[in-house]
């Protein structure tokens, strides 16, 4: 079925340890890739994919967000459940709805939210190898919880916890969100918040938090590694603890329970 070109939102959910990224890239298993060729399955149509945000490799999702321009008539519950029977079990869309054809799923979002997972102090777990930083020597999560709070939640640069960028990328970002917990005895998780992130920028908060934890840098350190020189921040964490839990728009950008079949809508 053919109609008017409108836009469609997808919100996906993935684990990524088998994808090289969401971005497309050549001979490479890739978010992007596999999602465009599921579409093509469905509909016969050859359409480009845009996220909200770039993950890289072994980086995973809850709540990513993609947009794709198409003129099938299906409705969007339809669309949901015709990509997940084509889309591998790695990659699902938890809902699909209709946009604006003016919605942008990057520039519009108002802030984007990550969640880390480590697990410090005990043998290494094969389980959840490929969802958590594992370290074998516990950290202080006490000194690294007041550590997070010394962000500031203001438009700054953030350059110094940055990897590298073209010499015109923007580093201004504003921070929403920066909290620290121990949840369990051998685990700790961090989720921040901003209106958006710099390439690896998530990664090289939490190697500086662990620096705290281990007792390499101080809370009083931490705090100014935000003054210091692009990409100076760090190390940076692996990506295995990474998730990117969900993507904001202002009120009435993106209604997701049109197109979730009544399941799974309390936890979008």
């Amino acid at each position: 079925m053919t109609g008017t070109m409108r836009r469609l939102a997808l919100m996906l959910e993935y684990d990524g340890s088998a994808f090289a990224g969401a971005q497309l890239q050549p001979d490479q298993r890739t978010i992007q890739g596999t999602l465009e060729a599921a579409w093509r399955e469905f509909t016969g149509e050859d359409r480009r994919v845009r996220f909200a945000g770039r993950t890289d490799t072994g980086v995973h999702a809850r709540g990513q967000v993609a947009t794709i321009d198409s003129d099938t008539a299906h409705d969007s519950v339809t669309v949901r459940s015709a990509l997940n029977h084509f889309l591998s079990d790695d990659l699902a869309v938890r809902a699909a709805t209709e946009v604006a054809a003016t919605f942008d799923a990057r520039r519009h979002a108002t802030s984007r939210v990550y969640h880390f997972a480590i697990e410090d102090g005990r043998t290494r777990s094969p389980l959840s190898r490929d969802h958590a930083w594992q370290l074998h020597d516990r950290l202080d999560a006490g000194a690294m919880t007041a550590a997070a709070t010394r962000l500031p939640f203001e438009e700054r640069d953030w350059a110094a916890f940055g990897g590298p960028t073209p010499d015109d990328y923007p580093t201004v970002r504003r921070l929403h969100r920066s909290d620290l917990r121990r949840v369990a005895p051998h685990r700790i998780e961090y989720t921040i918040a901003a209106s958006g992130f710099l390439p690896h920028q998530v990664r090289r908060t939490v190697g500086a938090l662990a620096e705290v934890g281990s007792g390499r840098l101080t809370s009083d350190q931490f705090a100014d590694l935000i003054d210091g020189p692009p990409g100076s921040a760090g190390p940076t964490a692996p990506p295995q603890g990474l998730t990117m839990l969900h993507v904001h728009y202002p009120t009435g950008a993106v209604d997701w329970t049109a197109g979730c079949a009544g399941d799974g809508t309390e936890e979008i």
